[in-house]
């Protein structure tokens, strides 16, 4: 303990130097939540900036709801009380190289030293780069902004979630081929992606807009119940050109007659739509799943005799409510960990007709499950006396893992 210790206080001391030197420091990302500590913010950037001619460091304070932004002199950030304040993830970028720590559930430190060059950027007032131009034609096809290329006031949030969207998906899908989990798409083999519950389709198309402006082979489908749905899209592809690469089919998602995946997504599928696309998806061997669940009746009618303590929630409509939202979400996680997935869950913005900010992202790994993930979910399921949607759509799969 003492060794892990001490590289942990050589990285700081390490990391202290960088961070002091604002005329060659990069970006600082202060994140996660080391084991029974509390840091004071989900997340904290700093970066160097310049005002008025003078070098200052930009700290933004992310509380989960709300960024706070102050720029100070170098001086007055206390350095070491912030970096031992109970961050997982430290990275610190100079302009010649980086630094990054990262402390583990067991409290071990993993150090990685980087060299490499980097540039500052001291702008005070930053433009966020956009991974979809708002000038984009399916933008302006689907509503979401107007003939002359602006986002409309009345979609910006749309155009928040559809940004928001992508930059999950662009690492997500980039770790996954590096790791070999999917294979590198290629003209011939395009990367197959699939909108389980697609609506208007906004995120298929941008989708496959972004995928195809930065070079790579895709091919879309979104599926959706609602006949005029797909009518409507099949019109946009024509419009934007693209109906070779991308297509919509009106059919129940448990009943659809598309067979191979490489990707699935479903956002904000109501109830238990969400499960039929998570069942679609492993039963086609998808292998990258980002899953926004939305509302969950299913659990929450099961939810009858809470056992106790619990009865202090349950009796409470709002919280047996949120309580029957958090058990369906984790149910449906450790129910792809059990089938060989590698789950979490993150934050996502909530959709225009729903507030849940809630998203699984699970890749397929094909590991077995240990015993231990097995038993939590026994004991769950046991303790709350219900049977997950999913689990009934997964039954023949789940039930020879769990004997």
């Amino acid at each position: 303990m003492d060794s892990v210790k001490s590289e942990f206080q050589v990285s700081i001391t390490e990391a202290v130097g960088m961070i002091s030197d604002p005329d060659s420091l990069v970006r600082v990302v202060l994140s996660g939540q080391r084991r029974a500590m509390s840091p004071p913010y989900d997340r904290i950037d700093i970066r160097p900036v310049s005002i008025k001619g003078k070098l200052l460091l930009q700290l933004m304070e992310n509380d989960g709801r709300q960024t706070t932004t102050r720029n100070l002199e170098p001086g007055a950030l206390n350095v070491v009380e912030l970096l031992t304040s109970g961050f997982a993830n430290i990275l610190v970028e100079t302009t010649t190289g980086s630094l990054t720590v990262k402390i583990t559930k067991k409290g071990e430190a993993l150090v990685h030293r980087e060299e490499g060059q980097r540039e500052q950027n001291l702008d005070h007032d930053r433009v966020k780069s956009r991974l979809l131009s708002p000038d984009d034609p399916f933008l302006r096809e689907v509503g979401i902004a107007d003939d002359q290329g602006r986002i409309k006031p009345s979609k910006q949030d749309k155009y928040k979630q559809v940004e928001e969207f992508l930059r999950l998906l662009a690492p997500t899908l980039t770790a996954a081929i590096e790791a070999g989990h999917i294979a590198p798409p290629t003209e011939e083999k395009p990367l197959s992606i699939v909108d389980l519950g697609c609506g208007h389709a906004y995120l298929t198309f941008a989708a496959h807009q972004y995928l195809r402006s930065v070079g790579v082979s895709v091919h879309v489908t979104g599926i959706d119940v609602r006949e005029p749905s797909r009518i409507r899209n099949i019109e946009i592809a024509k419009k934007l050109g693209i109906s070779s690469t991308i297509d919509f089919l009106a059919e129940e998602i448990a009943q659809t007659s598309l067979t191979q995946a490489d990707v699935a997504i479903a956002l904000h599928a109501c109830d238990t739509a969400t499960d039929d696309a998570i069942a679609w998806s492993v039963n086609h061997d998808a292998k990258l799943l980002l899953i926004a669940p939305c509302c969950h009746h299913d659990l929450q009618r099961q939810l009858k005799d809470a056992p106790e303590p619990w009865s202090i929630i349950t009796k409470h409509g709002l919280m047996k409510e949120r309580l029957g939202d958090l058990l369906t979400d984790a149910l449906r996680a450790q129910i792809l960990k059990i089938v060989g997935y590698r789950t979490e869950t993150i934050e996502f913005v909530g959709g225009e007709h729903t507030p849940r900010n809630l998203m699984i992202r699970a890749v397929k790994t094909g590991a077995n499950p240990d015993a231990a993930d097995l038993s939590r979910y026994k004991e769950l399921t046991a303790m709350w006396n219900v049977v997950p949607a999913l689990a009934k759509r997964l039954s023949s799969r789940l039930d020879r893992l769990l004997k």
